[in-house]
Protein backbone atom coordinates (compact mmCIF):
# COMPACT_ATOMS: atom_id res chain seq x y z
CA UNK A 1 0.00 0.00 0.00
CA UNK A 2 0.89 4.04 -0.56
CA UNK A 3 0.78 7.16 0.53
CA UNK A 4 0.00 9.21 -1.83
CA UNK A 5 -2.56 11.21 -0.01
CA UNK A 6 -5.63 13.09 -2.01
CA UNK A 7 -7.65 15.85 -1.93
CA UNK A 8 -9.23 15.56 1.59
CA UNK A 9 -10.80 17.86 4.25
CA UNK A 10 -7.79 19.32 5.81
CA UNK A 11 -6.74 19.20 9.09
CA UNK A 12 -5.14 21.66 11.91
CA UNK A 13 -1.75 22.39 10.84
CA UNK A 14 0.41 21.67 13.95
CA UNK A 15 4.31 20.97 13.03
CA UNK A 16 5.09 21.38 9.84
CA UNK A 17 8.47 20.28 10.03
CA UNK A 18 7.81 17.23 11.43
CA UNK A 19 4.41 16.41 9.43
CA UNK A 20 6.85 16.99 6.15
CA UNK A 21 8.90 13.95 8.43
CA UNK A 22 6.40 11.85 8.63
CA UNK A 23 5.26 12.03 5.27
CA UNK A 24 8.57 11.06 3.87
CA UNK A 25 9.23 8.55 5.70
CA UNK A 26 5.97 7.06 4.89
CA UNK A 27 6.56 7.06 1.24
CA UNK A 28 10.52 5.51 1.99
CA UNK A 29 8.83 2.92 4.18
CA UNK A 30 5.61 2.33 1.74
CA UNK A 31 8.42 2.37 -1.42
CA UNK A 32 9.58 -0.85 0.02
CA UNK A 33 6.71 -2.82 -0.18
CA UNK A 34 7.08 -3.86 -4.18
CA UNK A 35 10.58 -5.04 -4.06
CA UNK A 36 10.12 -7.02 -0.83
CA UNK A 37 6.60 -8.55 -1.72
CA UNK A 38 8.22 -9.61 -5.28
CA UNK A 39 11.37 -11.35 -4.07
CA UNK A 40 9.25 -12.86 -1.64
CA UNK A 41 7.10 -13.90 -4.35
CA UNK A 42 10.49 -15.15 -6.53
CA UNK A 43 10.09 -18.15 -3.67
CA UNK A 44 7.19 -19.44 -5.33
CA UNK A 45 4.47 -17.76 -2.82
CA UNK A 46 1.27 -16.55 -4.37
CA UNK A 47 0.52 -12.78 -3.99
CA UNK A 48 -2.55 -13.30 -2.48
CA UNK A 49 -0.64 -15.15 0.31
CA UNK A 50 1.84 -12.74 0.58
CA UNK A 51 -0.74 -10.04 1.07
CA UNK A 52 -2.75 -11.99 3.70
CA UNK A 53 0.42 -12.93 5.84
CA UNK A 54 1.42 -8.85 5.85
CA UNK A 55 -1.68 -7.67 6.74
CA UNK A 56 -2.10 -10.18 9.48
CA UNK A 57 1.06 -10.29 10.91
CA UNK A 58 0.89 -6.33 10.64
CA UNK A 59 -2.49 -6.49 12.29
CA UNK A 60 -0.92 -8.40 15.28
CA UNK A 61 2.23 -6.44 15.53
CA UNK A 62 -0.56 -3.13 15.98
CA UNK A 63 -2.74 -4.95 18.16
CA UNK A 64 -0.67 -5.97 20.97
CA UNK A 65 1.63 -3.20 20.72
CA UNK A 66 -1.42 -0.54 21.13
CA UNK A 67 -3.02 -2.24 23.84
CA UNK A 68 -0.28 -2.65 25.75
CA UNK A 69 1.09 1.35 25.07
CA UNK A 70 -2.26 2.90 25.02
CA UNK A 71 -5.60 0.79 24.96
CA UNK A 72 -8.19 3.68 25.01
CA UNK A 73 -6.60 4.25 21.05
CA UNK A 74 -8.84 0.73 20.69
CA UNK A 75 -12.48 2.06 21.64
CA UNK A 76 -15.12 2.77 19.01
CA UNK A 77 -18.15 3.46 18.98
CA UNK A 78 -20.92 0.66 17.56
CA UNK A 79 -22.14 4.10 15.12
CA UNK A 80 -18.20 4.03 13.51
CA UNK A 81 -18.65 0.29 12.60
CA UNK A 82 -19.43 0.24 8.79
CA UNK A 83 -17.17 3.24 8.16
CA UNK A 84 -14.08 1.34 10.14
CA UNK A 85 -15.45 -2.05 8.26
CA UNK A 86 -15.91 -0.47 4.78
CA UNK A 87 -11.90 1.32 5.52
CA UNK A 88 -10.24 -2.31 6.51
CA UNK A 89 -11.68 -4.00 3.40
CA UNK A 90 -10.71 -1.23 0.62
CA UNK A 91 -8.04 0.54 2.10
CA UNK A 92 -5.88 -2.51 3.79
CA UNK A 93 -7.58 -5.85 1.75
CA UNK A 94 -8.34 -4.34 -1.32
CA UNK A 95 -5.35 -2.60 -1.80
CA UNK A 96 -3.25 -5.05 -0.59
CA UNK A 97 -4.29 -7.96 -2.38
CA UNK A 98 -4.81 -6.00 -5.39
CA UNK A 99 -1.22 -4.25 -5.86
CA UNK A 100 0.88 -8.04 -4.91
CA UNK A 101 -1.12 -9.40 -7.85
CA UNK A 102 0.01 -6.57 -9.91
CA UNK A 103 3.41 -6.58 -8.72
CA UNK A 104 3.49 -10.39 -9.44
CA UNK A 105 2.55 -9.81 -12.99
CA UNK A 106 3.83 -6.53 -14.21
CA UNK A 107 6.59 -4.00 -13.32
CA UNK A 108 6.89 -2.84 -9.40
CA UNK A 109 6.98 0.36 -10.90
CA UNK A 110 4.12 0.31 -13.02
CA UNK A 111 1.78 -1.38 -10.41
CA UNK A 112 2.65 1.77 -7.70
CA UNK A 113 2.43 4.29 -10.71
CA UNK A 114 -1.45 2.93 -11.38
CA UNK A 115 -1.95 3.82 -8.10
CA UNK A 116 -1.40 7.11 -8.78
CA UNK A 117 -4.94 6.84 -10.58
CA UNK A 118 -6.93 7.23 -7.15
CA UNK A 119 -6.35 10.97 -6.68
CA UNK A 120 -7.56 11.37 -10.09
CA UNK A 121 -10.67 9.04 -9.26
CA UNK A 122 -11.30 11.08 -5.82
CA UNK A 123 -11.33 14.33 -7.78
CA UNK A 124 -13.81 12.78 -9.96
CA UNK A 125 -15.94 11.66 -6.80
CA UNK A 126 -16.02 14.86 -5.17
CA UNK A 127 -16.96 16.53 -8.71
CA UNK A 128 -20.08 14.30 -9.31
CA UNK A 129 -21.05 12.88 -6.10
CA UNK A 130 -20.17 15.99 -3.85
CA UNK A 131 -21.34 18.35 -6.53
CA UNK A 132 -18.20 20.78 -6.14
CA UNK A 133 -16.95 22.76 -8.91
CA UNK A 134 -13.21 21.95 -9.64
CA UNK A 135 -11.15 24.07 -11.45
CA UNK A 136 -10.45 24.23 -14.98
CA UNK A 137 -6.38 22.98 -14.21
CA UNK A 138 -7.36 19.85 -12.66
CA UNK A 139 -9.72 18.27 -15.37
CA UNK A 140 -5.82 19.45 -17.80
CA UNK A 141 -4.40 17.22 -14.89
CA UNK A 142 -6.49 14.46 -15.08
CA UNK A 143 -6.04 14.44 -18.78
CA UNK A 144 -2.24 14.30 -18.61
CA UNK A 145 -2.33 11.49 -15.97
CA UNK A 146 -4.67 9.92 -18.58
CA UNK A 147 -2.44 10.33 -21.32
CA UNK A 148 0.83 8.96 -19.11
CA UNK A 149 -1.01 5.87 -18.31
CA UNK A 150 -1.70 4.77 -21.96
CA UNK A 151 2.16 5.32 -22.83
CA UNK A 152 2.97 3.40 -19.39
CA UNK A 153 0.73 0.82 -20.83
CA UNK A 154 2.39 1.49 -24.27
CA UNK A 155 -1.75 1.00 -25.66
CA UNK A 156 -0.65 1.63 -29.22
CA UNK A 157 1.03 -2.06 -29.26
CA UNK A 158 -2.28 -3.58 -27.98
CA UNK A 159 -1.01 -3.88 -24.05
CA UNK A 160 2.23 -5.10 -23.85
CA UNK A 161 1.46 -6.04 -20.46
CA UNK A 162 0.17 -8.24 -18.83
CA UNK A 163 -3.60 -7.70 -18.62
CA UNK A 164 -4.67 -9.23 -15.50
CA UNK A 165 -1.96 -7.17 -13.48
CA UNK A 166 -3.06 -3.84 -15.45
CA UNK A 167 -6.24 -4.33 -14.21
CA UNK A 168 -4.96 -5.67 -10.89
CA UNK A 169 -3.49 -2.19 -10.53
CA UNK A 170 -6.51 -0.24 -11.45
CA UNK A 171 -8.52 -2.30 -8.91
CA UNK A 172 -5.75 -1.01 -6.45
CA UNK A 173 -6.46 2.50 -7.20
CA UNK A 174 -10.36 1.98 -6.41
CA UNK A 175 -9.57 0.69 -3.28
CA UNK A 176 -7.16 3.28 -2.72
CA UNK A 177 -9.55 6.15 -3.17
CA UNK A 178 -11.50 4.29 -0.79
CA UNK A 179 -8.84 4.39 1.66
CA UNK A 180 -8.97 7.63 1.90
CA UNK A 181 -12.03 8.76 0.96
CA UNK A 182 -13.48 6.45 3.98
CA UNK A 183 -10.38 7.33 6.23
CA UNK A 184 -10.95 11.41 5.81
CA UNK A 185 -14.36 10.55 7.29
CA UNK A 186 -13.26 8.13 9.86
CA UNK A 187 -10.18 9.99 11.61
CA UNK A 188 -12.64 12.88 12.62
CA UNK A 189 -13.89 10.69 15.11
CA UNK A 190 -11.44 7.75 15.47
CA UNK A 191 -8.12 8.23 16.87
CA UNK A 192 -5.56 7.96 14.12
CA UNK A 193 -3.86 4.99 15.45
CA UNK A 194 -6.72 3.01 16.50
CA UNK A 195 -8.21 3.40 13.01
CA UNK A 196 -5.15 1.99 11.96
CA UNK A 197 -4.96 -0.78 13.95
CA UNK A 198 -8.65 -1.76 13.61
CA UNK A 199 -7.96 -1.44 9.72
CA UNK A 200 -5.44 -3.71 9.57
CA UNK A 201 -7.26 -6.37 11.92
CA UNK A 202 -10.72 -6.04 9.69
CA UNK A 203 -8.38 -6.41 6.69
CA UNK A 204 -6.41 -9.71 7.97
CA UNK A 205 -10.06 -11.07 8.68
CA UNK A 206 -11.13 -10.07 5.02
CA UNK A 207 -8.51 -11.55 3.16
CA UNK A 208 -8.06 -14.74 5.24
CA UNK A 209 -10.91 -16.02 3.06
CA UNK A 210 -8.73 -15.66 0.07
CA UNK A 211 -5.72 -16.77 1.55
CA UNK A 212 -6.31 -18.99 4.99
CA UNK A 213 -3.27 -18.86 7.03
CA UNK A 214 -2.67 -22.91 7.15
CA UNK A 215 -2.29 -22.38 3.28
CA UNK A 216 0.36 -20.32 3.52
CA UNK A 217 3.71 -22.27 2.54
CA UNK A 218 5.72 -22.45 6.01
CA UNK A 219 8.40 -24.23 4.60
CA UNK A 220 9.48 -21.79 1.71
CA UNK A 221 10.36 -19.13 4.74
CA UNK A 222 14.01 -20.57 4.93
CA UNK A 223 14.22 -20.07 1.37
CA UNK A 224 16.92 -17.75 0.49
CA UNK A 225 15.89 -15.63 -2.95
CA UNK A 226 17.51 -12.61 -4.73
CA UNK A 227 17.13 -9.27 -3.70
CA UNK A 228 20.12 -7.45 -5.23
CA UNK A 229 23.53 -8.53 -4.01
CA UNK A 230 22.42 -10.52 -1.39
CA UNK A 231 20.29 -13.40 -1.09
CA UNK A 232 18.61 -13.01 1.83
CA UNK A 233 16.17 -16.07 3.60
CA UNK A 234 12.29 -15.82 2.63
CA UNK A 235 11.45 -14.87 6.35
CA UNK A 236 13.58 -12.09 6.79
CA UNK A 237 12.10 -10.17 3.68
CA UNK A 238 8.57 -10.71 4.91
CA UNK A 239 9.81 -9.67 8.30
CA UNK A 240 11.13 -5.96 6.96
CA UNK A 241 7.70 -6.15 4.98
CA UNK A 242 5.55 -6.16 8.02
CA UNK A 243 7.55 -4.21 9.86
CA UNK A 244 8.96 -1.43 7.65
CA UNK A 245 6.45 -1.43 4.44
CA UNK A 246 3.21 -2.23 6.80
CA UNK A 247 3.58 -0.85 10.46
CA UNK A 248 6.04 2.05 10.54
CA UNK A 249 4.50 2.87 6.63
CA UNK A 250 0.81 2.90 7.65
CA UNK A 251 1.56 4.76 11.35
CA UNK A 252 3.61 7.52 9.46
CA UNK A 253 1.21 7.88 6.66
CA UNK A 254 -1.96 8.56 8.98
CA UNK A 255 0.38 11.10 11.58
CA UNK A 256 1.36 13.06 8.61
CA UNK A 257 -2.18 14.38 8.49
CA UNK A 258 -2.48 15.27 12.19
CA UNK A 259 0.37 18.25 11.21
CA UNK A 260 0.08 19.11 7.55
CA UNK A 261 -3.20 19.49 4.81
CA UNK A 262 -3.70 16.73 2.88
CA UNK A 263 -3.15 18.81 -0.29
CA UNK A 264 0.42 19.11 0.41
CA UNK A 265 1.38 15.69 1.93
CA UNK A 266 -0.21 14.38 -1.06
CA UNK A 267 2.83 16.23 -3.20
CA UNK A 268 5.40 15.24 -0.93
CA UNK A 269 4.07 11.46 -1.51
CA UNK A 270 4.74 11.80 -5.50
CA UNK A 271 8.11 10.64 -4.33
CA UNK A 272 7.07 7.24 -3.40
CA UNK A 273 6.74 6.27 -6.90
CA UNK A 274 9.92 7.03 -7.91
CA UNK A 275 11.74 5.62 -4.94
CA UNK A 276 9.79 2.58 -6.04
CA UNK A 277 10.77 2.66 -9.52
CA UNK A 278 14.82 3.33 -8.28
CA UNK A 279 14.55 0.54 -6.07
CA UNK A 280 13.08 -2.09 -8.42
CA UNK A 281 15.84 -1.04 -11.01
CA UNK A 282 18.59 -1.58 -8.53
CA UNK A 283 17.55 -4.46 -6.83
CA UNK A 284 15.24 -6.46 -8.76
CA UNK A 285 17.27 -5.47 -12.33
CA UNK A 286 13.59 -4.43 -13.87
CA UNK A 287 13.95 -1.67 -16.63
CA UNK A 288 11.25 0.34 -18.49
CA UNK A 289 11.20 1.40 -21.91
CA UNK A 290 11.40 5.45 -22.53
CA UNK A 291 7.97 6.09 -23.74
CA UNK A 292 6.87 4.31 -20.43
CA UNK A 293 9.59 6.35 -18.53
CA UNK A 294 7.95 9.62 -20.35
CA UNK A 295 4.34 8.58 -19.43
CA UNK A 296 5.96 7.83 -15.90
CA UNK A 297 6.74 11.56 -15.78
CA UNK A 298 3.50 12.94 -17.27
CA UNK A 299 1.09 10.72 -15.00
CA UNK A 300 2.95 11.98 -11.85
CA UNK A 301 2.80 15.69 -13.33
CA UNK A 302 -0.64 15.01 -14.10
CA UNK A 303 -1.12 14.56 -10.78
CA UNK A 304 0.52 16.88 -9.40
CA UNK A 305 -1.50 19.15 -11.21
CA UNK A 306 -4.91 17.57 -9.88
CA UNK A 307 -3.11 17.95 -6.51
CA UNK A 308 -2.10 21.77 -6.20
CA UNK A 309 -5.28 23.23 -7.82
CA UNK A 310 -7.60 21.04 -6.13
CA UNK A 311 -6.69 23.01 -2.35
CA UNK A 312 -9.90 25.15 -2.83
CA UNK A 313 -12.25 22.29 -1.88
CA UNK A 314 -10.39 22.08 1.56
CA UNK A 315 -12.50 25.63 2.49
Amino acid sequence: MTTELPVLASPRVAHRGRGTSYVLLAALFFSTSGTLGKSVMSAGIAPEQVAAARIALAGVVLLAGVALVAPRKLRVRRAELPVLAGYGLLGVAGVQLLYFVAAGRIPVGIAILLEFVSPVLIALWVRFVRRHRLPRAVWGGIALAMAGLALVAQVWEGVTLDGLGLLAGFGAALCSAGYFLLGERAVADIDPLGLVTWGMVIGAVAISFVAPPWTWPAGLLGADVGFGAWHPPVWLLLTLLVLVATVLAYVCGISSLRHLPASVASVLGLIEPVITTVAAWVLLGEQLAWPQLLGSAILLGGAYIVQRNSEILAH
